[in-house]
């Protein structure tokens, strides 16, 4: 159910490792009277900060509180592991769950990953963080499997990734509560999705449609011997020769000419 609101701006809330500044920037080419206020949220708090109302719409992580809010998938994240540049693995440029059992692996209490059992080595305790558990891996301390654009946030120049092919991965979706989906909710769904200003699910064509409804009356309003004849399926030249009208079948009358 769509709410109307005057809105004078539109919160959007983002994860870490999330970039909006596309969606950011056609929104303001396309509704600059309307201020987006963007608001960061950890990766675990992303369905309590929608839940809670602080965000109109959020760019967060799956899974979400299906129960209470609707979601859009927008794409899946390719997952890597964070190395120091000297390590033995560094020159490796993909690498396989199997290949890390023997490591330490850092897994912070804010993992975005869906693990069914956690791989490599445990470290004694958990970082609270992922920036936390980067932080350890540029002092030597084990190793972090992330999404790309984690590694990408967290970026060190003593540091790179390289990409594991099996294990699980992130997506990321937009999400809002189902029941405020407002004008402004569907206007920035319209724009993720690569619709046009010009959509039908947007504000701007909304004065045109009695126009195209007006010209599909004006269509609809053409004399009637123009659109029975299609029906009826008469020759051309039988529906625009009013003089055979007269008598009987204008065919038959043909047919007993020539006889």
């Amino acid at each position: 159910m769509t709410h109307t609101a005057d809105h004078s701006s539109f919160r959007l809330g983002y994860v870490p490792g999330v970039t909006p500044t596309k969606w950011v920037q056609v929104w303001k080419d396309r509704l600059p009277d309307v201020r987006l206020k963007l608001v960061p949220v950890p990766a675990a708090e992303g369905t309590r900060l929608l839940r809670d109302g602080g965000a109109d719409a959020g760019l967060v992580r799956l899974p979400v509180d299906r129960t209470v809010l609707s979601a859009i998938p927008l794409y899946v994240e390719t997952t890597v592991v964070v190395i120091p540049k000297d390590h033995r693995l560094a020159d490796v440029p993909e690498l396989t769950l199997a290949e890390l059992a023997e490591e330490l692996l850092q897994h912070p209490l804010d993992d975005t990953l869906a693990w069914e059992a956690l791989p490599g080595l445990p470290a004694i305790e958990r970082p609270a963080t992922t920036a936390d558990a980067v932080d350890l891996v540029a002092a030597g301390v084990g190793l972090l499997i992330v999404p790309q654009s984690l590694a990408r946030l967290h970026h060190r120049r003593e540091l790179t990734y390289r990409p594991v092919l099996d294990a699980p991965q992130s997506q990321v979706a937009l999400s809002w509560p189902e029941e405020l989906t407002t004008d402004l909710v569907e206007e920035f769904i319209g724009i993720v999705r690569g619709r046009t200003a010009n959509s039908s699910r947007g504000r701007a064509p909304a004065p045109e449609q009695p126009k195209a409804k007006a010209k599909a009356k004006a269509k609809q309003g053409q004399p009637a011997k123009q659109q029975p004849k299609a029906k009826q399926g008469q020759p051309a030249k039988q529906a625009a020769g009013g003089r055979r009208r007269g008598g009987g079948s204008a065919a038959g009358g043909g047919k007993r000419g020539r006889r």
